[in-house]
C-alpha cells in the first residue's frame, strides 16, 4: 500500500485507500502513507461516520495526529502547509451496503466532513435480498439505490457505485458522479476466458 500510493500520486493520479474498518489506526496508517483519501466499507451509523472523520482531520475539526513527513512528499509540500491543508483536501467516501446503512444514509450523509458515499451492491443485495448479485430490477434493490442518492443529492455529497462492465458505467454515469468499472480479478478472469476461446476456435 505505501509503496503503490506513491507510485500512483507520482504519475499526478489520486490514490485513495480502502481500508478493512473503521479503526483509527487504519485510517491513520492510509493517510500517512499519502493517500489523498480513504474509502471506508460497511458504514451502518451516523456514529460510525462521525468516527471517521474524527479520525481523519486534524484539530480543530479531529483528532488525528501528525506522526509522519511522507505524507507532505507525497503531496508535493512541506509537512507544515500538509496540516494546514489536508482537512479541506483529504476525501472521505464511505460505503452504504447494508440494510442498516440504508435506513441511516440520510443522518450518515448529514455528516460535516464526508464527502462521498460509494454503493456496493453485491453486499447490498446481500444484505437486503438476502442473495447476489442483484439483478438490478427488484423494488427493495432500487428502492435502496434511489434513497441513498436522494440522501447524497439532498446533503451535497458525491455519490459512486461499483459498475459491472463498460455499458453499465454508461448506464450509471446518468445518475452517478462517479463509478468503479469491475474489479482487478473480474477483469484477468475475462481476459483469460476470452483469450482461451480464441485459442479453442
Amino acid at each position: 500500500m505505501h509503496s503503490s500510493t506513491a507510485a500512483i500520486a507520482g504519475m499526478g493520479v489520486s490514490p485513495l485507500v480502502r481500508i478493512r474498518m473503521t479503526h483509527a489506526d487504519l485510517i491513520k496508517r492510509a493517510l500517512d502513507a499519502g493517500a489523498h483519501g480513504i474509502v471506508v466499507p460497511q458504514i451502518n451509523t451516523a456514529e460510525e461516520a462521525r468516527a471517521v472523520v474524527s479520525h481523519s482531520k486534524f484539530p480543530p475539526q479531529g483528532v488525528r495526529g501528525q506522526g509522519s513527513a511522507f505524507p507532505g512528499i507525497a503531496h508535493g509540500t512541506d509537512t507544515a502547509t500538509y496540516v494546514k491543508t489536508a482537512n479541506e483536501t483529504i476525501i472521505i467516501c464511505l460505503q452504504i451496503e447494508s440494510k442498516a446503512g440504508v435506513e441511516n444514509v440520510d443522518s450518515i450523509c448529514a455528516v460535516p466532513g464526508i464527502d462521498m458515499v460509494f454503493i456496493g451492491p453485491n453486499d447490498l443485495a446481500l444484505s437486503i435480498l438476502g442473495y447476489l448479485p442483484a439483478r438490478g430490477d427488484e423494488p427493495e434493490f432500487v428502492d435502496a439505490i434511489e434513497k441513498i442518492v436522494t440522501a447524497a443529492r439532498r446533503h451535497g455529497k458525491w455519490v459512486g457505485r461499483l459498475s459491472n462492465n463498460g455499458a453499465l458505467c454508461r448506464e450509471h454515469l446518468k445518475v452517478f458522479d462517479t463509478v468503479a468499472l469491475s474489479y482487478d480479478l473480474r477483469a484477468i478472469q475475462n481476459w483469460y476466458t476470452a483469450e482461451l476461446q480464441a485459442a479453442r476456435n
